[in-house]
């Protein structure tokens, strides 16, 4: 879907300018482009090695098993219908670890691999589980004590205080996360009041009540 988004918008821009005779202008636009693209992730190289360094040593050092601790009992809240010892909670506190110091181009592949493993909690391939929401709306919102692709970008643009927008960037964040938990609870008990009760029989069979318990008048029987 992305790929054609972008596609459509090179046809419609190319049209336009055949139609109005700006393909100069067009031209010069995509070359610029290609080459700021290059510049800015140049800039980005830089500060996001060094961070990605920081973060070997923080892991070396045991700081992400800490905060993984930390954020265990947030994920048990946050995600109930994940078994506990599942592979996804592992992939789930990397991807909030990394998302805590800023550096989304990490956290991305934890995201994923966090979804590949929740999908195999799915019983419907085709539908989302909460837990995977819930995921989704964490990664997009998260917390972010140490925004370092902005700053990189910042500084890359020549700013004269590149880290000055770490206060405003936590302060948005956490609004951000908090408004996701809570849209993500809402939610979540929305679709548990819309699901069909389930029938007895299922239930039964699903927490094993009643699967060795005698039928009615066994025992009459085996005393006779």
């Amino acid at each position: 879907m992305i790929n054609a988004i972008w596609l459509g918008m090179i046809v419609i821009g190319f049209v336009f300018a055949a139609v109005n005779g700006r393909m100069d202008a067009f031209t010069g636009a995509v070359f610029d482009g290609a080459k700021n693209g290059v510049t800015v992730s140049f800039g980005l190289i830089s500060v996001l090695v060094f961070w990605l360094g920081i973060m070997k040593v923080a892991e070396d050092a045991g700081l992400l098993r800490t905060i993984a601790r930390a954020l265990g009992p947030v994920v048990r809240f946050l995600f109930p219908d994940v078994p506990k010892g599942h592979p996804a909670i592992g992939y789930i506190l990397s991807n909030m670890s990394a998302n805590l110091l800023g550096l989304g181009n990490a956290a991305t592949p934890m995201g994923i691999k966090a979804m590949q493993e929740l999908q195999t909690l799915n019983p419907d391939k085709e539908t989302a589980t909460p837990a995977m929401c819930t995921l989704l709306a964490l990664n997009t919102a998260s917390i972010t004590l140490i925004p370092a692709t902005l700053i990189a970008i910042r500084l890359n643009y020549g700013s004269a205080d590149p880290a000055g927008i770490v206060g405003t960037t936590l302060a948005a964040t956490v609004v951000a996360t908090l408004a996701a938990v809570f849209a993500d609870r809402l939610f979540r008990r929305l679709h548990l009041l819309r699901r069909p009760p389930e029938p007895p029989a299922a239930r039964l069979s699903r927490t094993g009540e009643g699967a060795a318990s005698p039928p009615p008048g066994a025992h009459s029987e085996a005393k006779g």
